[in-house]
């Protein structure tokens, strides 16, 4: 079992349009092989590959038992609404509620290049709209009011630290929580 460090907020590659695969060599099995062990730690529901340091169109989700992931992903369908607490892997202790579709169908690809399509409501829906998100450089923060998203960010970012030797301030970092919970019983996506 091959478990990742996650990428935080703040490094380049969260911010990155994630380059869609076309080699299924033994390297994209591994890379999956890796996000679905790294996606198994009690209180994870999803996990980007971005959020691993990879810049390619692959997540895997593991949600109430249902695990799986998709290669190339599109989201073909959303509708209806929910606002419940989401929080990211990449954005630790914080956890805030966010509008997303209630109902979301996702189509993509395995590893044998074979069709697959991923259809759910709720933590499900929210996991493949979260996931789709961090293919395209989006995170959870950007589907925020403007207004929450400005205080979620001074948040994050938290007071400038003490001048360094050179005399300049340190620079920001992720600091605080807000919100409770833990994304809810299915985990952090």
């Amino acid at each position: 079992m091959t478990v990742r460090d996650i990428r935080l907020f703040g490094e380049p590659v969260l911010r990155e349009v994630c380059r869609g695969v076309t080699d299924f060599s033994p390297g994209l099995s591994r890379l999956v092989t890796d996000l679905m062990d790294t996606c198994r730690l009690p209180g994870r529901a999803g996990l980007a590959a971005p959020q691993i340091g990879v810049d390619l169109r692959v997540f895997s989700y593991n949600i109430d038992g249902e695990e799986g992931y998709l290669i190339n992903p599109r989201l073909e369908a959303c509708d209806g609404h929910q606002d419940d607490l989401e929080g990211c892997l990449s954005i630790p202790g914080l956890y805030l509620p966010t509008p997303r579709a209630g109902h979301a169908v996702a189509t993509g690809v395995d590893l044998d290049g074979r069709p697959v399509t991923v259809e759910g409501t709720g933590v499900l829906a929210r996991c493949l709209q979260h996931e789709v998100d961090h293919l395209d450089g989006r995170l959870f923060l950007d589907r925020l009011p403007d207004g929450e998203r400005r205080e979620a960010l001074r948040t994050l970012r938290g007071p400038p630290g003490p001048p360094g030797p050179d005399g300049a301030g340190r620079p920001p970092g992720l600091r605080g929580t807000r919100g409770a919970g833990r994304g809810g019983s299915t985990g952090v996506l």
